[in-house]
């Protein structure tokens, strides 16, 4: 069994529920998991817990993953966004931490001293890598591989992967260099190769075995925490499902003259949509139900023009990733290039494109960086994550009983719920929404960002529409939302929370 790839063992335990499968990935990479989380942590007890909840993540979430999925850098960005919340629950400001390590630290050129100084910044800029080169500098230097090995867990020619590599480690060096560490790429790597990967305690692999073919079912309540706060930023960072079932983009408000006149386009009509064109699916967009259905079936397109259609803000995204937008502000457009749920989350610059855009990208969601490429190509524009600390808006019930008596009696209802505010009033009840869907939709309504603490995964809806009209009269537009909010017994706190926000820049 520990001839088969990962892949295959993963297969084997989600559809044979085979726990020695299961087994032979926890010790093949708990050593990646449990480095990663203790350089971002510090203390090791912390560590062992995170490394616990990323595999009993990766227990759940096993059926769903991608057969081409590279694990190490699965496991791997789990760990960084567990980590994440982890430190957003502790509320430690490890950014200024760094600082300060940095500030305090004289550059040396040896491996030994480079490693010291690259320590507090490595995790941090291998999220902003894009995925291929993170999964390249993964398996190249953090789990040692030959470049025969990184070809074939990349998929792609040694070549290739040569290339890729390179291209990796050179933007890393480029980023250390930002946070004031000065090495040539060589040394980077060497350090890396030789400092990044210690091995986890004997014991925590046979209790992190044990919790994760649980499920998680004997974790403690802050592990179990833990894993609601990292799989909510896992759903952020993918953005895979629009804020809700059938709402509509939430636009920036007015819009100015139009001063970017260049359209991108990318076409290829294709055997499978012959009866249909990219202009009838923007036409048609706020009428025809079969909109979506249109847009799954289009060969791959990508366009970006001043738009061509006086209709109010209307788009979706699909299942699969693929999206469309008529009349759209350019902020949404940088928001489906990198995967964020709402704008809230994104610092941009000044000098965005002005005037309103019809949007169109058929490509699947993992040829996200297709889009990426042609913002940085033909508008400059590029981007990061980061994390920062920045005003929040803490979602939290005020009224246990009150969510109660909104709750779905029969489980998840089979259609999930819209909100829709027009002329004051609410037109159509609530079907049914998760709080963390409902913390979603009040950050477009908010414009910062709301994190769902209320600890709960069931899904609630109204008792009537004319419950919400009455809550709702005579109220402005944010007024309606925290009423509405009010009455489900919940409530919004005003808080400063360290999170991982999207910085947008200018490329010189």
């Amino acid at each position: 069994m520990t001839d088969m790839s990962d892949m295959e063992l993963l297969r084997d335990y989600s559809q044979q529920g085979s726990e020695e499968a299961f087994a032979v990935l926890v010790q093949r990479h708990i050593d990646l998991v449990y480095s990663a989380a203790l350089r971002r942590v510090g203390l090791a007890a912390h560590a062992e817990e995170i490394t616990q909840a990323v595999f009993i993540i990766l227990a759940r979430k096993a059926p769903q993953l991608r057969s081409d999925t590279v694990l190490e850098a699965w496991l791997y960005e789990t760990t960084r966004l567990t980590s994440l919340s982890f430190l957003r629950g502790e509320r430690r400001r490890q950014r200024r931490e760094q600082e300060a390590y940095m500030q305090s630290t004289p550059p040396e050129s040896s491996e030994e001293s480079t490693w010291q100084q690259l320590v507090p910044l490595l995790d941090d800029a291998m999220g902003r890598l894009g995925k291929k080169d993170r999964e390249a500098m993964l398996l190249r230097f953090f789990m040692n591989k030959n470049l025969r090995e990184v070809a074939a867990g990349l998929q792609v020619t040694e070549a290739a992967a040569q290339k890729r590599v390179h291209r990796a480690l050179e933007k890393l060096r480029k980023l250390f260099k930002k946070g004031g560490v000065v090495s040539t790429s060589a040394i980077i790597a060497g350090a890396i190769s030789a400092h990044s990967m210690q091995a986890a305690p004997v014991p925590l692999t046979k209790s992190v075995i044990a919790g994760a073919l649980a499920k998680g079912s004997v974790a403690s309540g802050s592990t179990l925490a833990l894993i609601k706060g990292a799989t909510a930023m896992m759903a952020w960072t993918k953005a895979k499902t629009a804020v809700l079932a059938g709402a509509a983009i939430i636009l920036a408000g007015t819009t100015t003259a139009i001063v970017v006149e260049h359209m991108l386009r990318h076409f290829d009509p294709g055997p499978k949509s012959s009866e249909v064109t990219v202009e009838d699916i923007f036409k048609h967009l706020d009428t025809d139900p079969k909109s979506a259905d249109k847009l799954e079936g289009l060969s791959a397109n990508l366009i970006i023009r001043p738009t061509q259609y006086p209709m109010g803000g209307v788009g979706f995204q699909t299942p699969s990733g693929k999206s469309v937008a008529v009349n759209t502000s350019f902020d949404q457009i940088i928001r489906h290039a990198y995967g964020f749920a709402t704008s809230a989350r994104m610092i941009l610059p000044a000098a965005l494109p002005k005037g309103q855009f019809d949007y169109l990208n058929s490509f699947p969601v993992h040829q996200r960086d297709e889009l990426r490429a042609e913002l940085k190509k033909q508008f400059g524009l590029t981007a990061h994550t980061e994390t920062r600390a920045v005003d929040v808006l803490l979602l939290k019930v005020k009224e246990p009983e009150k969510l109660k008596s909104h709750l779905v009696q029969n489980g998840r209802p089979g259609n999930l719920g819209t909100f829709k505010m027009s002329q004051g009033l609410a037109n159509d009840a609530v079907t049914g929404f998760e709080s963390l869907q409902l913390a979603e939709l009040l950050e477009t309504i908010f414009q910062k960002p709301v994190l769902d603490q209320t600890g709960s995964g069931s899904f609630y809806e109204w008792k009537s529409k004319g419950e919400m009209d009455a809550t709702l009269k005579n109220k402005n537009h944010e007024d309606k939302w925290r009423a509405m909010v009010d009455e489900f017994g919940l409530e919004l706190v005003p808080s400063r929370e360290p999170i991982e926000m999207l910085v947008v820049e200018k490329v010189n």
